[in-house]
């Protein structure tokens, strides 16, 4: 499936939602005092499809998403788990920063979008 520019920009705009989400749930978190659980890439995939799911239903066509495009984002993606989980771990593990949810939000998006390109 090539993704339209227009497609791809909702896809960043999303992407970009979620993360920001995360921070401030992080800024939330720490202020209460609570701890944070892992994170993991599959668990921002899946964000990112229930996010698409309410998006498309809400507002689909009057932004021009597709009729089928989260079944076709969900095929994309489930193509996608272990090549970007890879990389995500790979990511992680040489930048030396902590694993945030934010942070692997954001690390699963750029290699999601790269996997996209790739396939494009």
């Amino acid at each position: 499936m090539a993704l339209s520019g227009h497609v791809v920009g909702l896809l960043k705009e999303y992407m970009r939602d979620l993360v920001e989400q995360a921070e401030q749930e992080a800024v939330a978190h720490e202020s209460f005092g609570f701890s944070t659980a892992p994170y993991r890439p599959d668990q921002a995939i899946s964000d990112l499809l229930a996010i698409l799911d309410d998006r498309i239903e809400s507002e689909g066509l009057q932004v021009g998403l597709p009729e089928d495009f989260l079944h076709e984002m969900w095929g994309l993606c489930n193509e996608a788990r272990v090549q970007v989980a890879d990389q995500v771990w790979l990511d992680r593990n040489s930048s030396g920063e902590p694993a945030s949810k934010a942070r692997v939000r954001e690390l699963t998006y750029q290699a999601l979008m790269a996997f996209l390109e790739r396939k494009g």
